[in-house]
Formats: structure tokens, C-alpha cells, sequence
């Protein structure tokens, strides 16, 4: 009973204790739709597309018409990260600006959009199955042509993306250990597979 009681505790613990990078203020910096750049502390919202940059006691709220570009350092990955406002139709045939993560460019230019999504789990410490607010990484192909494609795949499908380089690619990241599900070891995935491309010399 206490070692069922003690892995409830854990599960709640790890569950509350759940960080998603959009509730923190980053160090960063924005380039504005007049190309002016602003430093400062900055809040995102990929969902509402906004974000918010706080400098001294003055905090100013941006939409993603008025941004081009905004790069933070994540203090839950220690990393850079940057931030592109594109064209995209999300619900009808206009197009909107709305925020991207730029994962990899290159041979295979990969964006990123995140989504909070409620999903069943099967439940360890009673009969049945349980909700959990996750994070959900959403992934996107841009072509040469500013065509952005949403991408809905798993490692399989990766891999058959990549053509005669997917096997090569599928070695790489088996030797390394690195998973296509975390989207931090996919992204080395990416930069490995766009390297075999890059001209040499």
C-alpha cells in the first residue's frame, strides 16, 4: 500500500511539476514589422500568436502582423531558439501571419508550432484512465516556393521523406540513440540529415 501511495505522490509531483517554456519570461530579443530591434524579457504565446516584451517596468504586447523575427534563450532547454511570423491559412484560404519555430533549415527546412492538448493515460494507481494537459509539437515543411505543409507522420514517415538518405539518417540516429518523438534530438536528426547535402570545400 505505501509503495502504490508513494508512486501516486510521484506521478502527481511530476505532473504538476511539468514546465512549458510559454509561462516563463526569456531573455531575447524582436525585430518589428518597421525593422526596428528591441531587446528585452520576452513572453510567448504560439497559440494566440502573440507575445510580449518587457523592458524595465514597461511591457509592450506584439501580434504576429507586427513581428518578423524574435529569438529567446529558453531557460527550460538552456538553448536559443528562433521565431519566424509567416503566412499561413490556418481554418480558411486566407492567409495570416502566425508564429514558427524554426527547427532546420536547409535540404529539409522544418517549423514548429506548439499546442497544449488534453490526452487520455491509462491510470497506474486506480482502475481506469486519467487526463493530462501536455505539450504538443506540431510539424511543418516550408519549400522553396514559401509553401508551408503541415507534416502528420511518425519516424517511419521521417524516414521515407528523406529518400535514399533515410536509411543513412536512420543509422545515425540509432548509433547516437536519439529519438524522432523528442522534438530536441530530432532537430540533431535534421541538422545530420541537411549536413549530407551541404558542399564540401
Amino acid at each position: 500500500m505505501r509503495l502504490t501511495l508513494a508512486l501516486w505522490v510521484c506521478l502527481v509531483a511530476a505532473a504538476q511539476g511539468q514546465e512549458f517554456a510559454f509561462e516563463y519570461w526569456h531573455d531575447g530579443r524582436l525585430v518589428t514589422d518597421e525593422s526596428d530591434t528591441l531587446k528585452g524579457a520576452i513572453l510567448y504565446d504560439l497559440q494566440g500568436d502573440l507575445l510580449q516584451l518587457k523592458r524595465g517596468e514597461l511591457i509592450e504586447t506584439f501580434t504576429a502582423r507586427k513581428v518578423i523575427f524574435f529569438e529567446i534563450f529558453d531557460i527550460t532547454v538552456n538553448q536559443y531558439r528562433q521565431f519566424f511570423s509567416l503566412p499561413y491559412s490556418t481554418r480558411t484560404a486566407y492567409k495570416a501571419p502566425v508564429f514558427f519555430e524554426l527547427l532546420a533549415e536547409g535540404k529539409l527546412t522544418v517549423l514548429c508550432r506548439e499546442a497544449l492538448e488534453h490526452k487520455m493515460y491509462s491510470s497506474f494507481y486506480y482502475y481506469g484512465t486519467t487526463t493530462r494537459l501536455v505539450l504538443v509539437n506540431k510539424y511543418f515543411l516550408l519549400d522553396e516556393k514559401g509553401n508551408i505543409n503541415e507534416f502528420v507522420g511518425n519516424k517511419n514517415d521521417w524516414i521515407s521523406l528523406m529518400g535514399n538518405r533515410g536509411p543513412e539518417v536512420q543509422k545515425f540516429a540509432k548509433t547516437n540513440r536519439l529519438d524522432f518523438d523528442d522534438k530536441g534530438e530530432f532537430v540533431k536528426i535534421l541538422i545530420y540529415y541537411n549536413s549530407l547535402f551541404e558542399k564540401k570545400g
